[in-house]
């Protein structure tokens, strides 16, 4: 929100006060104030002159010769290059000793031989924003109006020697978005009182045009959950035209650009009172009726902006009963729009839900300034007040007349707040001893009306600008605020206190984190947002979820949630090698939002995961050894240690080939039996298409880890007594799982087993097809007693016997 100094000073007192110490004082107290901006740009010398005549420079086709009055006494003669000079007009003339914005210093010149005695500005010369200026003068020297006094300083015609406070709100004070706000705000700051529009007398000063307006239109609410009031008033006799300079430069200041004399009033008391207004040609309604219903499925609309708006039945409209005439809150429909033929008005101030607003803009990508308040929701009280001020003033800059008498329809009525305030509930807040005096003080400050409600209470009636009030603390914020926080006595807190903590999952995250940068890898984060086509023939555990798209993507790159973390990992990899960084170790421990729904009714589940990329040499080579690739057995032993780190049970691999994997190098992860993830080196195509050499992927569902991990760390005594190893060898089929063989020998050599562990895995054509010799390592040890050889000897020809039977196992001779 931008506040203009000069304007604010309409409705309060700021004499004593730069607009540098108010904005001071306001960031004190709760509203941050990003700059101060000075509308002045370094104009000094400008006043507005009167162009006497006007005759072609004898040198130059492009150039004019031109008499101006400066109300300097003597008339000066200035040449000019503007093509839209004409003699009769009013206009800024930069003296001689000017100075212009940029530094231009204004000096008595010869310009193809005439002598010129100073220059004759455009807006642009004068540091005017030229976008926000009137399309009719963004070219070409400012034409100043009729009215306007010769020999007076440019400074105060146009307002450039203002200065412009640009207020940083918070989403619960929109009652400063408006200038009736911000007054509040420095009234209560200063201790001073507001001066507000007499919209009533004004009106009653215009008189009306004879007519009762009930006579000549009508008001519906047909859907009254999102609008609870909405008034009309009628004004005939209009004459649209260009709105008087001060209320241009009002418009300006706060950033928006001029219009017409009825779009201008309608904005100013938007700035105003935070109201949106808005104005219908009356001729271009059915009958003069207004309906605010919501939209019918595929009805559409062309807004003031000419684009045609396909609606949705949630949004709300208002209409004339036979057609759409404006998107409530929003835009305006081009149907309706003010025109320079238009004569009679009809002018709307509702009370839209901002819930519904909100929604219909986003959807529709339209942001205004009005559907910026009603978001925030308007002040209730203000909608007739605002009414009266935008009717008055179009009677007085347009010359209209006002029917006698406000049309409205009203489906629910704003329920005033009252709160009860205890002293020694601010006090024990706030750390002070204030009185109920004190507190009294600040509250009548405030504006705000209250009453003794016992002792050292106070019932506080609370004003309907002020919706962000609604308990009793956010009372006390207000009197720490008005109080001044800098005035709050430094206390100790006391009370009982918790100690932090992480929880299972956040500690289990933390750990996960630690161990794989230990073992090598760099964590990425990358974007939960991803492209449509990013997850084709890539692995993903998930291969029947479908995307789910963003209704406001940030672009076409980022417009689905991901399923899998793998795409964007990938995306990290290339983007390295691209850069000769062909070693890549990454992780990432992230949520891809999954659902199996088309239309999409309900939220995504949102599965947090951990996936793992590797690519490149395991390790460089140098004189004493070769460099290594990474293969599958890297990626395996990272997870197992964090696996086993955990104290996870159960957990198991089974050899798989899923899609984008390769066929002979993946296994599926899993728990208890349940397959919660998966390994494996990407499929050959995959890696062609991304120009990758061997990469291996994991990709692994957290949730049931940190579900089965040990969260109790047990220790056990040094073993006392000596172990016994015993090796064995043993040919079987290719198509058993070694595994499998592990757990069986596990089952038969019980508590005696210590440790077992395959070091060496054979085939040849020595073997015969389809044949392997696994080699595996046993130790024995007894935590009670020295083992005996003989009943190790018994228990290892049981397990070689099992093996025998289970498995069709030989030992290897």
């Amino acid at each position: 929100m931008n506040v203009s100094y000069q304007w604010l000073s309409k409705y309060v007192d700021v004499s004593g006060f730069t607009a540098e110490e108010l904005a001071e004082k306001l960031t004190r107290s709760g509203i941050e104030v990003d700059i101060v901006e000075d509308r002045n740009k370094g104009v000094t010398g400008v006043v507005v002159g009167f162009v006497k005549s006007r005759e072609k420079h004898p040198d130059a086709d492009k150039l004019s010769v031109c008499i101006v009055d400066a109300g300097q006494g003597e008339d000066l003669q200035i040449v000019c290059g503007a093509k839209n000079i004409d003699a009769g007009q009013k206009v800024p003339v930069a003296m001689i000793g000017a100075a212009l914005p940029g530094g231009l210093q204004i000096k008595r010149a010869k310009l193809r031989g005439v002598e010129s005695q100073g220059m004759i500005c455009s807006a642009k010369e004068l540091g005017l924003n030229d976008k926000l200026l009137p399309k009719e003068i963004q070219e070409g020297i400012l034409v100043l109006p009729e009215d306007t006094e010769v020999g007076s300083s440019i400074l105060d015609v146009l307002a450039i020697n203002d200065k412009v406070l640009e207020l940083d709100l918070t989403p619960n004070r929109s009652d400063c978005l408006s200038m009736l706000g911000a007054a509040y705000e420095i009234a209560a700051i200063l201790g001073r009182s507001v001066k507000l529009p007499d919209a009533e007398a004004a009106l009653q000063a215009a008189g009306t045009a004879g007519l009762k307006a009930a006579d000549r239109i009508s008001v519906n609410i047909t859907a009254a959950e999102q609008c609870s009031h909405y008034a009309a008033r009628l004004i005939e006799g209009v004459r649209v035209g260009t709105s008087p300079l001060w209320m241009q430069n009002r418009l300006m200041a706060a950033g928006i650009r001029p219009i017409n004399n009825i779009v201008d009033i309608t904005n100013f008391v938007m700035l105003e009172y935070g109201q949106p207004l808005h104005a219908f040609d009356a001729d271009q309604l059915n009958n003069g009726h207004i309906d605010v219903r919501l939209a019918q499925a595929g009805e559409k609309l062309v807004t003031l902006d000419d684009v045609e708006r396909t609606l949705e039945p949630h949004m709300l409209l208002v209409t004339d009963g036979t057609k759409p005439v404006a998107i409530a809150g929003v835009m305006g429909g081009a149907n309706s729009e003010v025109t320079g033929g238009t004569t009679r008005i009809l002018l709307e101030s509702a009370k839209f839900a901002g819930s519904s607003v909100r929604r219909t803009s986003r959807q529709l990508g339209l942001r205004s300034e009005a559907s910026l308040r009603f978001e925030k929701e308007v002040n209730p009280e203000a909608v007739l007040p605002a009414l009266n001020r935008a009717a008055a003033l179009i009677a007085e800059l347009a010359g209209g007349q006002v029917a006698d008498g406000i049309v409205e329809a009203v489906a629910g009525s704003h329920k005033p707040v009252s709160i009860e305030l205890g002293v020694g509930r601010v006090n024990n807040y706030l750390g002070t001893t204030l009185s109920v005096a004190e507190i009294g003080q600040i509250i009548e400050r405030l504006h705000f009306t209250y009453e003794p409600a016992g002792e050292d209470k106070l019932l506080v009636h609370v004003p309907s600008r002020r919706g962000d009030i609604t308990r009793d603390v956010d009372l006390i914020e207000e009197v720490a605020r008005l109080f001044g926080y800098d005035n709050i006595p430094t206390t100790l807190m006391t009370g009982v206190t918790t100690p932090g903590s992480l929880t299972k999952d956040q500690s289990i995250r933390r750990v996960a984190r630690n161990l794989l940068t230990q073992s090598g890898l760099h964590e990425v984060i990358t974007y939960a947002f991803t492209h449509p086509d990013q997850t084709v023939s890539l692995p993903s555990l998930y291969p029947a979820a479908k995307p789910v798209s963003l209704a406001m993507p940030m672009s076409e790159e980022r417009s689905e949630l991901r399923t899998s973390l793998l795409p964007h990992l990938l995306e990290v990899v290339s983007y390295n090698r691209n850069r000769t960084m062909d070693d890549v170790a990454i992780f990432e421990i992230g949520k891809a939002f999954v659902t199996e729904e088309a239309a999409l009714a309900t939220l995504p589940e949102e599965k947090l995961l951990l996936s793992i990329v590797l690519t490149g040499k395991r390790r460089q080579a140098h004189w004493a050894q070769k460099s290594e690739a990474v293969d599958f057995y890297d990626l395996k032993g990272i997870f197992d240690r964090l696996v086993s780190y955990l104290g996870v049970k159960g957990l198991s691999y089974a050899s798989a080939a899923p899609e984008g994997f390769h066929p002979g190098r993946t296994a599926e992860l899993l728990l208890d039996g349940k397959v919660i993830g998966r390994m494996g080196q990407l499929h050959p195509t995959v890696q062609q298409q991304r120009d990758l050499d061997d990469t291996y992927v994991l990709e692994v569902e957290l949730a049931p880890i940190m579900d089965a991990a040990g969260d109790a760390i047990v220790y056990k005594l040094l073993p006392r007594y000596p172990s016994i190893g015993r090796d064995l060898a043993v040919v079987v089929n290719t198509s058993v799982p070694v595994g499998h063989m592990e757990q069986t020998i596990a089952e038969v050599a019980g508590d005696l087993l210590e440790s077992i562990q395959v070091f060496d895995i054979y085939t040849g054509e020595r073997l015969g097809a389809n044949r392997k010799s696994v080699a595996i390592s046993l130790v024995y040890r007894h935590a009670e007693r020295t083992l005996q050889d003989e009943e190790v000897t018994e228990l290892h020809a049981k397990v070689v016997q099992t093996l025998e039977q289970q498995y069709e196992a030989e030992l290897r001779k």
